[in-house]
């Protein structure tokens, strides 16, 4: 729409709805699928498992996506991506074994790998730079929806409806997004050309010198570091509370988190935006994050539900605004032209620390009880404030 808002045009439009579905299948099985493995008698570790076999295929595919926008286009590798996260989990009403639902984890994070890198550089390129950081917070809205109502939702569903209208539903949402993607331009020319930096991936262009590899390489360090902690420790806190509880508090705990997050996403987009604070956001958010995490320690030990509601709403207060701010930066530091590679490195470190963070806590759960995987979550919050303060998003990386 010429003239008008860049946050109205309808490329921007159709990415947000696309995003709506295809979040909306992945948020409603993330905390069931382990539920749905227990139940065929694997334990909590292994239950967890299955998140981390997600991401790790979702991070390997991250790695690729800029050479597979450059073969076919966004149009089309967000249509194969929705595709490929949806009708899979069709099968798993087959069975609870967890010898189908690794393989079916595999082509699922695949596909969900390509949608989250090239929605986040669609989002990027689509929107001047002036108004990034409220693009990035819509965006932000636009994953975070889904997840307030169907982390939630699915958790309540599981309960009441049973695994397999749970399981077809989550099959059936990203293939909804197909006519929005329809709507959106083939290619995006800035994002074509990029390359993930040889910290995250080897893969080597022409197209971008060693020199400019290894400068936003340095530049990527801190906020990539940052965003794996905290997304260890938010999705490791998104797994345990349904293995941990019964289905109502979890419910009540993930409703929580996911709603604080849509708020700290969109308050830290504001205030980079407006205030020029993009970078200082991140550690404020850490401590509150690692807060949260210790009040549902606290809870969990006997402090009541009540604790537990409002330690998960902290941990999403604090990883939303962690969320924005380190992608901001990225955008930033990688400088006009190269949204993909940044879109890359902070998805695989979105999404390396949620496989991480679910398997890990899991296994402590396991060992040694709730409690202790979320003490284990705020410490590892606490210990990436280390980094934080290397966050001001100038293309050179100098510390702020």
């Amino acid at each position: 729409m010429a003239g008008g808002s860049p946050l109205l045009a309808r490329p921007f439009l159709a990415v947000l709805a696309a995003t709506l579905a295809t979040f909306g299948g992945y948020s409603l099985l993330l905390p069931v699928l382990p539920l749905w493995v227990a139940s065929g008698g694997a334990g909590p570790g292994l239950a967890g498992s299955v998140t981390g076999v997600f991401m790790a295929a979702t991070v390997l595919t991250q790695l690729a996506v800029p050479a597979l926008l450059r073969a076919i286009g966004h149009r089309a590798a967000l249509v194969l991506a929705a595709v490929a996260l949806g009708a899979p989990a069709a099968l798993l009403v087959l069975t609870p074994s967890v010898w189908l639902a690794m393989p079916v984890s595999v082509v699922r994070g695949a596909g969900f790998g390509v949608l989250t890198v090239a929605g986040a550089a669609l989002v990027s390129d689509l929107v001047p730079a002036r108004v990034r950081g409220r693009a990035t917070g819509i965006y932000g809205l636009a994953l975070g929806l889904p997840q307030l109502v169907l982390l939630t939702g699915g958790v309540w569903a599981w309960a009441r409806l049973g695994p397999s209208t749970v399981l077809l539903t989550g099959a059936v949402l990203p293939l909804v997004a197909l006519p929005a993607m329809g709507l959106l331009p083939r290619r995006v020319g800035a994002s074509v050309p990029e390359v993930v930096p040889p910290v995250v991936s080897p893969v080597v262009s022409d197209a971008v010198s060693d020199g400019a590899r290894r400068s936003f390489a340095r530049a990527a360090v801190a906020p990539w570091l940052v965003m794996l902690v905290c997304a260890a420790s938010a999705g490791g806190v998104i797994t345990v509370l349904p293995l941990a509880q019964p289905a109502g508090p979890a419910a009540g705990a993930l409703f929580a988190l996911t709603a604080a997050q849509l708020v700290g996403r969109s308050v830290s987009g504001e205030l980079g935006d407006r205030l020029g604070l993009g970078g200082r956001v991140t550690a404020p958010a850490l401590g509150v994050a690692a807060l949260g995490a210790g009040v549902v320690a606290w809870g969990l030990t006997g402090a009541g539900t009540a604790a537990v509601l409002g330690g998960a709403g902290l941990v999403g207060l604090g990883f939303g605004a962690v969320q924005n701010d380190t992608l901001v930066t990225l955008f930033t530091r990688a400088g006009p032209g190269r949204s993909g590679t940044a879109s890359s490195v902070w998805n695989t470190a979105y999404d390396t620390g949620t496989g991480l963070g679910a398997t890990a806590l899991s296994a402590v759960l396991g060992a040694a009880g709730a409690p202790w995987s979320f003490v284990v979550a705020a410490l590892a919050c606490v210990l990436a404030l280390g980094s934080a303060p290397w966050l001001r998003p100038d293309p050179t990386g100098t510390p702020g």
